[in-house]
């Protein structure tokens, strides 16, 4: 259940990031379901081996500030998830930053309502 709430919030983050961002383009609502089970399955297996990658390449440095290493591994799974699906199209790597930063707020509070609801 708890991860079917998770692909519910995520889906909903990238829908309001398309409706907010002119940059970030998704299809239809349908979309966002898709996009965002694209991205979880992305950030699951290939987020923690990038985030791995930049903390040796910048010598642990990513590591101390890893809501900035997060927020530019999701940007770049981002543009992943648009070379891979016609769903999604960004406009550029600034837009993904923007989109990733949206749907992280998006996404942090969808996931404060819900453990506040249950």
């Amino acid at each position: 259940m708890r991860l079917i709430l998770s692909w519910l919030i995520l889906s909903l983050a990238v829908w309001v990031t398309a409706a907010v961002l002119p940059g970030f383009h998704i299809k239809n609502a349908k979309s966002a379901f898709l996009v965002a089970a694209i991205f979880g399955v992305l950030n699951f297996l290939l987020g923690w081996l990038l985030f791995a990658i930049f903390t040796v390449a910048t010598l642990g440095i990513a590591w101390l500030l890893a809501f900035i290493t997060r927020w530019i591994i999701n940007a770049i799974l981002l543009v992943i998830v648009d070379k891979l699906t016609d769903h999604l199209k960004i406009d550029g790597f600034r837009w993904a930053l923007g989109g990733a930063l949206v749907m992280s707020l998006v996404g942090t509070l969808g996931e404060w309502i819900v453990r506040r609801v249950i």
